[in-house]
C-alpha cells in the first residue's frame, strides 16, 4: 500500500512513533482492519446513494438499483442443465428468474392502469454472491398477476360464436377444411412431431434455420387453429408437448421477426383462448431472450438474435448490416400484450422507440424504404414494397390502433400518411384494367406486385372502415379491386393457384414471367384478403373464390402424407417441393374455416390477427394485469 511505503531519506512513520514490533504488528493489523470496515461499509449503503456509485463499477451499481437499461446477461438458459440450484448466481440472474415466474422487477409494480410504482430497495432478492440459500426477500407487493377471468368478460362475443342458422353447404365445406387440418396435423404427428416441420414426401421432419435450436415450430403455430377449430384432442397432444417439451433453453441463430410472429404469437394466442398459465409464462420467458437485440445504438433491433448468449446482428444478405422493416416493423402487437401479461414496460418501450425513430427520420416522397441502419438510424437503400421485406409494418400500423380500441391515434396517422404515399406513388392499373401495387427502386416502379403483397386487400377493407367518412366507399373499391387482381392471379395458372409473383410489363398481365417466380408454398395472404372482404361486404364471391383454393390444394397439394408445395403453378402435373410449411396450419388453414364460419366466430370487434394468423385481443376497457398491495 502507498501509505506504508518509505519515503527516501525518511524512516517508516511506525518506526518514528516509537513502536516495538510487537506494538508495529498489533497498530498494522488494527489499521487494516478498520480499513476494510470502512469499504465494506459501502455495500451497506442504500442502492440510490450516489457515494456507492462512485466506488461500484457502473455495471454493477446499475444492477444493484436494478437498472431496466442494463444490457441483460446470457439468460440462466445457458447455464448446464446439471448445475446444482443452490450454485451462487448473479443478482441480474435472480431478477431475470423472478421475472419469468410473474414477480416484478425490483424496482417497479405496475398499477392496474399500467404506470410503475416505487417498491422499497431490497425486494428483488438477496445479495448477490452468497453461497447458502438466500433469505426470504422483503415484499410490499404481492406477484403481478393478469385478471383473466375479467378479461374473458370483456369479449362482446363468445370466442366460437353462437352457432346455429348456417347452410348446410357452408357448414360441409368448414368441416372439409376442418379434415385437411386433422389430415395435416396427423401426418405430422406421424412422421415429424416435435421437429419444426413436416416433409410429407420423404416422410421425415425439418428443422430448418430460423429458429434457433427452437422446435415444434408446427406445433406453436398450430395450436390456436386445433383449438377453433374443436379438435380436441390434437389440441390437448399439443398442449402436453409445450409443456414437457417446448425448450426455450437453446442456443442457436434465430430470426427476431419469425420466433416473434410465430411462438410468441402462437403461444399469447392460446392463453388468451384457454387462461392455461403455460402458455403465459413460456410467451414471457421467449420474449425476455429477444430483448438483447435491441441493444444497439439507435434501439432499432437487428434481424438475428443468438437465443442463448443474447448476441445479436443483421442478416448477412441485408444491405449494409441494415434492419428490415417488416421485420423489426412487426413486433408492436405481440410485444404491447407481453408488457400487458407481466407488468414489465420494457416490452412496450422498445417497440414505441421504434415509432420514435421512423417518426424522426425523413422518408422519400413519404414512403418507407425497406433497410435502415441500426447504428444510424438512417435508410440504407430506397427500394419500397407492400410485399416482401415491407408487408407486415403497414399492416400493424392500422393493427396497432384497433387492437388499443382505436386510441392509438399515432399509429393511425402513420398509416394514414403511409397509405397516401403508397396510393400516390406505386397503386397502379394495367391496360387490362388490374389495379395493383408496383415496387419502388429509388424512383423508378418495377411492375411487380408479389403473393405477400396480396394481404394488402384485407388490411386496407380493414382501415377503409376507419376512414374519414368521403373516403370510406373508395378505400372499400380499392381493397375489391386489389383482391380482384391477386385473384386473377390463382385463376390465371393451371393449377388455380397462385405464383409466388406476377408482373404487369411486356403485354403480361397477372401471370409469372420468370422461372423463379412460378412456384406456390402453400401461403395465405390471398385468402386472408378473401377472408377480410366477406367479413366487411358479404359478397359471396369471397366465399366461392375460397372454396375454389380448397379445391387446388387438395388436387394438388395434398400428397399421401401431408400436403406439400409446387414448384409451378403452370403446369397441371406439378413437382412437389417436399415441404409442409408452419403457416399452412397456422394461417391458409385458419382463414379458409373462418371464411365459412359466422361472423361472430374470432369476431373482429374482439380480436386483430398478427401476420402469422394469432389472433389478440382488442383492449376494449383499457384492461391491464393488476398488482395487489400485500
Amino acid at each position: 500500500m502507498l501509505l506504508l511505503r518509505k519515503l527516501p531519506g525518511m524512516p517508516g512513520w511506525p518506526a518514528a512513533l516509537g513502536l516495538r514490533l510487537p506494538q508495529k504488528f498489533l497498530f498494522l493489523l488494527f489499521l487494516s482492519g478498520l480499513l476494510t470496515l470502512c469499504f465494506g461499509a459501502l455495500f451497506l449503503l442504500p442502492d440510490s446513494s450516489r457515494f456507492k456509485r462512485l466506488f461500484l463499477p457502473r455495471r454493477a451499481a446499475a444492477a444493484a438499483a436494478g437498472d431496466p437499461d442494463l444490457p441483460r446477461s446470457p439468460p440462466a438458459a445457458a447455464e448446464p442443465r446439471h448445475a446444482s440450484p443452490a450454485a451462487p448466481r448473479r443478482l441480474r440472474d435472480k431478477l431475470r428468474a423472478a421475472a419469468r415466474l410473474g414477480a416484478p422487477p425490483a424496482h417497479t409494480a405496475a398499477s392496474a392502469g399500467g404506470s410503475p410504482q416505487q417498491v422499497q430497495p431490497g425486494a428483488g432478492g438477496a445479495e448477490a454472491g452468497t453461497d447458502s440459500a438466500p433469505a426470504a426477500p422483503r415484499q410490499t407487493r404481492a406477484p403481478f398477476g393478469f385478471d383473466y377471468e375479467t378479461f374473458r368478460r370483456s369479449l362482446r362475443h363468445p370466442v366460437l360464436g353462437r352457432g346455429g342458422g348456417e347452410e348446410p353447404e357452408t357448414r360441409a365445406r368448414r368441416l372439409k377444411i376442418r379434415e385437411m387440418m386433422k389430415f395435416a396435423w396427423d401426418n405430422y404427428r406421424r412422421y415429424a412431431f416435435g421437429k419444426n416441420e413436416l416433409r410429407p414426401l420423404t416422410k421425415n421432419g425439418h428443422i430448418g434455420n430460423m429458429f434457433g435450436g427452437l422446435r415444434g415450430a408446427t406445433i406453436v403455430d398450430a395450436l390456436d387453429t386445433l383449438y377453433i377449430m374443436e379438435l380436441g384432442e390434437e389440441f390437448q397432444e399439443a398442449k402436453s408437448w409445450v409443456e414437457k417439451s417446448l425448450d426455450l433453453n437453446v442456443n442457436g441463430e434465430a430470426s427476431l421477426f419469425e420466433v416473434n410472429i410465430r411462438y410468441v404469437g402462437g403461444l399469447l394466442t392460446t392463453y388468451y383462448l384457454t387462461g392455461e398459465e403455460v402458455f403465459k409464462s413460456k410467451a414471457l420467458e421467449l420474449g425476455e431472450k429477444l430483448l438483447p437485440a435491441f441493444n444497439t445504438p439507435t434501439g432499432i433491433p437487428r434481424g438475428v438474435i443468438n437465443l442463448g448468449s443474447g448476441m445479436s446482428w443483421s442478416w448477412g444478405w441485408a444491405s449494409a448490416g441494415s434492419s428490415i422493416l417488416a421485420e423489426f416493423g412487426t413486433l408492436h402487437l405481440e410485444f404491447l400484450h407481453l408488457t400487458e401479461l407481466s407488468g414489465n414496460p420494457v416490452f412496450t418501450e422498445k417497440v414505441m422507440n421504434i415509432r420514435k425513430v421512423l417518426n424522426r427520420i425523413e422518408k422519400p416522397q413519404g414512403l418507407y424504404p425497406n433497410f435502415l441502419s441500426p447504428v444510424t438510424g438512417n435508410w440504407v437503400q430506397h427500394h419500397v414494397s407492400i410485399g416482401g421485406l415491407g408487408d407486415s409494418f403497414y399492416e400493424y400500423l392500422i393493427k396497432s390502433w384497433l387492437m388499443s380500441d382505436k386510441r392509438d391515434t399515432e399509429a393511425k396517422k402513420m398509416y394514414n400518411d403511409a397509405l397516401e404515399a403508397i396510393e400516390k406513388h406505386l397503386v397502379k392499373k394495367s391496360a387490362g384494367g388490374l389495379t395493383y401495387i408496383a415496387e419502388w427502386r429509388g424512383g423508378i416502379l418495377d411492375h411487380k406486385m408479389g403473393h405477400l403483397a396480396c394481404f394488402s386487400g384485407g388490411m386496407i377493407a380493414l382501415g377503409a372502415e376507419q376512414a374519414a367518412e368521403e373516403k370510406k366507399q373508395h378505400y372499400m373499391d380499392l381493397a375489391a379491386e386489389i383482391t380482384h387482381t391477386c385473384h386473377e392471379s390463382y385463376a390465371r395458372s393451371d393449377t388455380k393457384l397462385g405464383p409466388e409473383a406476377f408482373r404487369f410489363d411486356s403485354g403480361t398481365e397477372a401471370v409469372a414471367t420468370r422461372l423463379s417466380e412460378r412456384y406456390y408454398i402453400l401461403r395465405p395472404e390471398v385468402v386472408e384478403s378473401y377472408l377480410y372482404m366477406w367479413r366487411l361486404t358479404h359478397d359471396p364471391k369471397y366465399r366461392q373464390w375460397g372454396w375454389e383454393v380448397v379445391k387446388a390444394l387438395e388436387k394438388y397439394c395434398r400428397v399421401e402424407a401431408g400436403f406439400s408445395g409446387i414448384r409451378d403453378v403452370y403446369t397441371t402435373t406439378p413437382s412437389h417441393d417436399n415441404m409442409q410449411q408452419s403457416f399452412f396450419l397456422a394461417e391458409t388453414l385458419k382463414y379458409l374455416y373462418l371464411l365459412f364460419c359466422d361472423d361472430d366466430v374470432l369476431s373482429l370487434e374482439d380480436w386483430v390477427f398478427n401476420t402469422e394468423a394469432h389472433p389478440l385481443p382488442v383492449n376494449h376497457t383499457n384492461l391491464k394485469a393488476k398488482a395487489s398491495v400485500q
